[in-house]
């Protein structure tokens, strides 16, 4: 029996949604060939996304970055600013899966810019707060800080933790 892509992409979700990585993996693969078949070049990028995380969360970094590589491009000629931020985040998880911390902590800021640029603050902070955590993982403590900082600044509603921390944060400035 053959799936169109679409039923394919729920079957990928699904599968993720109950920690079937390899399996979601697959399913987000055919999709992605299916949609490209097709000249759906937004689903297909959108399918090589949903693939890249399900690699990554299967603990195949390098797969997962070539699986993602260039779907930012797709997005932004469509002038969909949130998912190429979102396939550019993806790549940075890639890297960092890689250990090429470098490279990741420029795709999460490049990320995380694009994502301020159309008012997305809680997935900004989201990012931010992995490109905090790559900074604090690589020893930038000091950048670290500021980063996790700025990722509460940005958020629309912090949570009681986070308005805590970033009261004392004002005495490490």
């Amino acid at each position: 029996m053959s799936f169109e892509p679409h039923q394919l992409d729920a079957k990928g979700k699904q599968a993720f949604a109950k920690k079937n990585f390899t399996e979601a993996a697959d399913y987000f693969r055919q999709a992605a060939e299916g949609y490209t078949l097709g000249r759906a070049g937004l689903n297909a990028a959108e399918s090589k996304n949903n693939l890249s995380v399900a690699l990554l969360q299967a603990g195949r970094a390098k797969e997962a970055l070539e699986a993602a590589q260039d779907t930012d491009k797709v997005f932004a000629s469509a002038k969909d600013v949130k998912r190429q931020a979102m396939a550019i985040g993806n790549q940075a998880a890639a890297l960092e899966g890689l250990h090429r911390y470098d490279e990741a902590l420029e795709k999460y800021e490049l990320s995380a810019e694009l994502l301020g640029t159309i008012n997305e603050g809680d997935l900004r902070a989201m990012v931010m707060k992995s490109a905090a955590a790559l900074k604090l993982k690589t020893g930038k403590i000091t950048e670290s800080a500021l980063k996790m900082m700025g990722s509460i600044d940005v958020k629309k509603n912090p949570t009681l933790f986070e308005r805590i921390m970033k009261f004392f944060m004002k005495f490490i400035k």
